[in-house]
C-alpha cells in the first residue's frame, strides 16, 4: 500500500488586488484607491496589467493604513505620515 503525500502549498509571494482585498476583509475599491494614492505598493504585471501586491510589505503598510483611519486620521494625514516621513 502507497503512502499518500500531500503537499502543502507554498504562500503566494504576490495576489492579485481581488485575493488580496479577500485575505484583509477590506473591498476591493479599498485597495485600488490606497494604491492609487501610492499607499499601497504594487507590480503590474501581464497583458492586462493587472495589479499584483506583495503580501508581506503590502499586508504591513495596510494594517497601518487601516489603525491610523482607526485612529481617526484624514487620508491627506496619512499621506504625510507614511509617504513623507
Amino acid at each position: 500500500m502507497k503512502k499518500q503525500v500531500i503537499k502543502k502549498e507554498k504562500p503566494a509571494e504576490t495576489l492579485i488586488i481581488s485575493k488580496f482585498a479577500e485575505l484583509h476583509n477590506v473591498r476591493y475599491s479599498t485597495i485600488k484607491f490606497y494604491s492609487e494614492l501610492g499607499l499601497l505598493p504594487y507590480e503590474q504585471k501581464g497583458g492586462r496589467l493587472a495589479r499584483y501586491y506583495p503580501v508581506k510589505e503590502a499586508s504591513k503598510r495596510l494594517k497601518e493604513i487601516l489603525t491610523l483611519r482607526a485612529k481617526g486620521k484624514s487620508i491627506p494625514d496619512i499621506i504625510n505620515i507614511l509617504i513623507k516621513k
